[in-house]
């Protein structure tokens, strides 16, 4: 390919995908409706799509060497766990061993995003589907989704190194999954690669004073939210459970039914999630100590808990991609972001190296999509990128407003929306060829301008876009959970948001009519 021009155009052939998750599916459609590649190959190690939304059960050898606490991102690359598998039976033969891979899907996980916002743009959920689907679900959709994608999938492939070559080519090493014998490693060269192999898998505990020392006194008592399935687990134990985001509210929901009262829920800074007083929860600050004697528990406040029977920690994951560790600069160093990108996409000394949907605090399909179709325009030539100067300046100054650690990557609504919006604006300026990155000109009442539809937009696969109703329903999301939980085992025949007390028209027009009163 040799060195990019000042304007960063470029035109790949080639592109391989690591994952075949929902970013991955979602990326792989959008090349193909490119019409610009000669080859596009999805390498996945499992032996079926949908990333960590395939539900492995605990099986104690996944964590035997967990370390806690757990500070390092460098924890090199996924374990299979062989299993039984159901394949050998439907096809009347002898049942053979299939290689799975842990993920943080526990038993009774229910989204906490409603379907009609979390869904692929062009992929209705059945309508008999709750409004939260089980995570059984959700897996069923997204085999749905892969449907016109799977001929590009590598199953039972694992991606071992990725390298450039001076040709600034990339060198990706790959090896099948096997069991009792060394699989067959391969090497192929591509234009560009796409990782979409999720941001899950290496789990972080905090270094806290005393917490190595208590958990070699205490062992298995410390874990961590990826190696939690049941909540039967830790019927009638004293749990503290760390982490208020999303695993940390809904695991700690869990616990409280079966556990000791009352349930401690441990965090430094309030949920974004609506996060419930209950006579049988008691919200504590961060936990500054552990200390040996009667399994004692010090938390900021200066307060102490004794005789603690466990310690779930719901800390997020490093960043992690073992496979890129040649890369200089680095994507990582800490495992706190990733670095050295453009707009959370590009690794800018190389852009052909892309990264969709490391964001936080996001509704990841619709930006999966969203990101997807920027980089399949930008791989085909449609779009250019900016000098690297101006790249190397987005990310210093998404540094100074969210710092260079954890909250680099998060985009907290509406910075979401909005981001989804601008890629939109992005993607679909394409047709011209000359434009770079856009400022965004949100259109106020979700109605499209035709000419970002139909002037720009015929040529690849159409991005999604968020108009008035995505924006209340993202807004108020954390809430129609609540509604939704409230019903208890009634939610599960819960389809609607009007089915738990919400409807977008009948706010619109309240608030028309508000409007109207107050002229």
């Amino acid at each position: 390919m040799g060195s990019l021009p000042p304007e960063r155009r470029l035109s790949v052939s080639t592109v391989c995908i690591i994952g075949a998750g929902p970013s991955g599916l979602a990326a792989a459609k959008y090349l193909l409706a490119e019409h610009a590649f000669s080859r596009i190959v999805v390498y996945e190690q499992r032996a079926t799509v949908g990333g960590i939304w395939n539900y492995v059960p605990f099986d104690s050898t996944a964590s035997r060497d967990f370390a806690v606490p757990q500070t390092n991102p460098f924890a090199g690359r996924d374990e299979p766990i062989w299993r039984k598998s159901n394949a050998g039976k439907l096809l009347d033969e002898e049942t053979r061993q299939e290689a799975a891979f842990m993920s943080p899907l526990y038993d009774r996980l229910e989204t906490n995003i409603p379907r009609g916002l979390m869904g692929f743009s062009d992929l209705p959920w059945p309508e008999n589907c709750q409004l939260f689907p089980q995570h059984q679900r959700v897996l069923e959709y997204i085999d749905r989704y892969a449907e016109d994608v799977r001929h590009l999938i590598q199953f039972r492939t694992q991606v071992l190194d990725i390298r450039l070559t001076k040709q600034e080519r990339w060198v990706v090493k790959t090896q099948r999954i096997t069991q009792g014998e060394t699989g067959t490693i391969e090497e192929e060269e591509y234009d560009a690669v796409i990782v979409a192999n999720g941001h899950f898998n290496v789990p972080y505990i905090p270094e806290v004073p005393g917490i190595e020392e208590w958990n070699k006194a205490y062992p298995g008592t410390i874990s961590h939210s990826k190696f939690y399935r049941r909540p039967e687990e830790y019927t009638g134990k004293k749990v503290i459970v760390v982490g208020n985001s999303a695993s940390g509210i809904d695991i700690g929901a869990q616990i409280q039914e079966t556990c000791k009262p009352p349930l401690l829920l441990s965090s430094k800074s309030e949920s974004f999630l609506v996060n419930a007083p209950s006579p049988t929860k008691l919200d504590k600050p961060p936990i500054t100590e552990f200390i040996i004697a009667d399994r004692t528990v010090r938390f900021a406040d200066g307060s102490v808990e004794s005789h603690i029977d466990a310690v779930l920690y719901c800390t997020g994951y490093f960043y992690s991609f073992p496979f890129l560790d040649s890369l200089s600069p680095p994507l990582i160093t800490t495992g706190e972001r990733v670095e050295n990108l453009y707009q959370h996409i590009f690794y800018r000394p190389h852009p052909t190296l892309a990264l969709p949907v490391l964001n936080q605090k996001v509704i990841p399909f619709p930006l999966a999509e969203a990101q997807s179709a920027v980089i399949a325009r930008v791989f085909s030539g449609r779009l250019s990128l900016p000098e690297e100067p101006e790249m190397r300046q987005w990310e210093q100054r998404t540094i100074n407003e969210m710092g260079d650690g954890r909250q680099f990557h998060v985009l907290k609504f509406p910075k979401d929306a909005d981001y989804i919006n601008m890629c939109f604006e992005w993607a679909t300026s394409a047709a011209g060829g000359t434009r770079t990155l856009p400022r965004a000109e949100l259109p106020q009442n979700g109605e499209l301008n035709e000419n970002k539809t139909n002037g720009q937009g015929n040529q690849g696969r159409p991005p999604p876009y968020w108009g008035e109703k995505e924006y209340w329903t993202r807004e108020r999301f954390p809430a129609i959970k609540k509604a939704f939980q409230d019903f208890g085992e009634e939610r599960h025949s819960k389809r609607t948001l009007e089915d738990v007390g919400f409807s977008f028209e009948r706010w619109k027009m309240e608030r028309q009519e508000e409007g109207k009163r107050l002229l």
